[in-house]
C-alpha cells in the first residue's frame, strides 16, 4: 500500500489525504493507501532519513519511493494512477486545467495566511472567544500518542510555549508567530488578511448555490488545494469552525464532501441518490450536481470568476514583486548561481534569517485590503509559478479558449507572460529544497 504520513491538524495533509481518499474510493489508486499519524518518533526516525525532510506529509509508495511535497504527491500519483483523473486534460479541456492550477497556487501559498492566522490569532493568551484548548489538544495527539488527555494536552500546552512563545506571541514573536509576520501579517494587516478570507468564503458560498465541486459535479485538484486552508485551519478550528458553520453552510457542506468522511448529507462524488421506480424498485441517479462530471465544453463555472480575479488582484502583484526581487538577488554578488535559496513557505529559513526579515534583500513591500506592509521572498512560490508557466504553456493557443478566459479578467492576461517574468530567477526543486537556476 501507499503509506501517507500526515497529522489531520496539517495544512497540506487535508489536501493530500482527500485526493487519496478521491483516488481509492473510485477505484484508482492501485493498492489504496494507509494514513498513518507522523509522532516525533517516525519523523526524527524515519522521515528524515528517508527524505531529509520532517515536513508532513510526506508518502512512501509501494516501491519505497518517498515523496514529501503535496503537489509532487499528486504529481506522483496521477501519473501512476491516470484513471479517474482529477486534473482536466490540456488538449480537450485547457481553461479548466488552468483555472486547476491557479487555484491549487491560490490554496496553497494566498490562503495560507489567513488560513494560519485564524488558528493562531484565537490561540493568544487573553482571546475571547479561544480555541487554546483545541490546539493544545490537536497538538498534543500528536506530540504524545497514546497518553492520556491530561498528558496530551499538557505536551501541547508545554510546545506552544517553547517553540512559539505564545505567552508573548505580540511582545516577541517566535514560530509560527514570527512566521505570520514574515509573510506580512502583522498588527496593521490581520483585518485586512481577515476580510480578503472572508471575501473567499462568500464567493464559495455563492458558487456552491449551483455547483457541488469547482468545477462541476466532479472534485478536481482545485477542491483538493482550497481543503488545504479550509479544514484543518477554518473547518476544524472550534472559533473559524463555527464561524464557518454558521456564515457560510454551503462550504463547510463542501469541506465534509470534498474531504469524503461524514459527509452521506453532503453526497459525496461516486455516491448515489435513490428514488422508488412504480414497480418499488430503487433507482439510481448521481448524488452530485451536474450529472457527477466537469462541466461540459471545457466550461468554467461563471460563479468561479470571481475567485480568479482575487488570484490577479491580490496574489499576483506580490508574484511579480517576488520574482523581480529574487531576479535581483540571484544576479549580484550575495548569491552564486546554482546555490542554496530557503525552503519554506510558513517563516524565514534558518541561515537566510536576515535576508528574509525586516528590509532584507529577500523581502518586498506589498498591499493587502488597501494596506502596506513588507513581506519575505518566498522561492518556492517562483517553483510553483514555473509549474504554472507549463500548463500555461500547454494550454494557451487550444483554439485561443484560455486567452479568451484570461481577458475576461484583470492583469489576467500577463499570465501568458510568466516565462518571461520568471526567467531572471528559475528555481530547481531537489526534495524539500530549492537551489536557483
Amino acid at each position: 500500500m501507499y503509506r501517507l504520513f500526515s497529522w489531520e491538524h496539517s495544512y497540506f495533509s487535508g489536501k493530500v489525504r482527500a485526493y487519496l481518499r478521491f483516488k481509492q474510493r473510485a477505484g484508482a489508486l492501485g493498492p489504496g493507501f494507509e494514513d498513518i499519524l507522523a509522532t516525533p518518533d517516525l519523523l526524527v526516525g524515519l522521515l528524515l532519513p528517508k527524505s531529509g525532510s520532517s515536513a508532513v506529509p510526506q508518502l512512501q509508495a509501494p516501491d519505497g519511493t518517498w515523496i514529501q511535497d503535496s503537489s509532487e504527491i499528486i504529481d506522483f500519483c496521477e501519473a501512476a494512477h491516470p484513471e479517474v483523473a482529477v486534473v482536466p486534460d490540456a488538449a480537450t479541456s485547457p481553461r479548466q486545467r488552468l483555472v486547476s492550477y491557479v487555484i491549487e497556487l491560490l490554496a496553497d501559498e494566498w490562503l495560507l495566511v489567513p488560513g494560519f492566522w485564524e488558528r493562531w490569532y484565537y490561540s493568544e493568551d487573553g482571546r475571547e472567544p479561544s480555541h487554546r484548548g483545541f490546539n493544545e489538544q490537536q497538538w498534543g495527539a500528536m506530540l504524545a500518542a497514546g497518553e492520556l488527555g491530561a498528558a496530551r494536552r499538557e505536551a501541547g500546552a508545554a510546545f506552544f510555549e517553547d517553540a512559539m512563545g505564545i505567552s508573548q506571541s505580540r511582545s516577541a514573536p517566535r514560530g509560527v508567530y514570527a512566521g505570520l509576520v514574515h509573510l506580512g501579517c502583522d498588527e496593521r494587516t490581520e483585518m485586512a488578511w481577515w476580510a480578503s478570507l472572508s471575501n473567499v468564503l462568500a464567493i464559495l458560498e455563492n458558487h456552491f448555490l449551483v455547483h457541488d465541486y469547482v468545477l462541476g459535479g466532479r472534485p478536481s485538484l482545485a477542491d483538493f488545494a482550497l481543503l488545504g486552508p479550509l479544514y484543518a485551519h477554518v473547518y476544524r478550528d472550534a472559533v473559524a469552525g463555527f464561524e464557518l458553520r454558521t456564515r457560510f453552510p454551503l462550504v463547510a457542506e463542501w469541506v465534509e464532501r470534498a474531504n469524503g468522511e461524514g459527509a452521506l448529507n453532503a453526497r459525496c462524488w461516486g455516491q448515489k441518490l435513490y428514488s422508488v421506480d412504480e414497480g418499488g424498485a430503487l433507482v439510481g441517479r448521481p448524488a452530485t450536481s451536474d450529472g457527477g462530471e466537469w462541466l461540459p465544453e471545457d466550461a468554467v463555472p461563471q460563479t468561479l470568476l470571481p475567485l480568479l480575479g482575487v488570484f490577479f488582484d491580490e496574489m499576483w502583484p506580490v508574484l511579480k514583486r517576488s520574482a523581480a526581487t529574487l531576479t535581483d538577488f540571484i544576479a549580484s554578488e550575495a548569491h552564486t548561481k546554482g546555490d542554496a535559496l530557503p525552503g519554506g513557505s510558513f517563516m524565514a529559513t534558518p541561515g537566510f534569517e536576515d535576508l528574509q526579515t525586516g528590509d532584507g534583500a529577500l523581502t518586498h513591500e506589498f498591499e493587502i485590503g488597501g494596506v502596506s506592509s513588507r513581506r519575505m521572498v518566498i522561492p518556492y512560490q517562483i517553483w510553483m509559478l514555473g509549474r504554472l508557466g507549463e500548463v500555461v504553456s500547454r494550454c494557451a493557443g487550444a483554439g485561443g479558449s484560455v486567452e479568451d478566459l484570461l481577458t475576461t479578467l484583470p492583469r489576467g492576461e500577463e499570465l501568458l507572460d510568466i516565462d518571461r517574468l520568471i526567467a531572471g530567477c528559475r528555481v530547481r526543486k531537489a526534495g524539500g529544497l530549492l537551489y536557483s537556476g
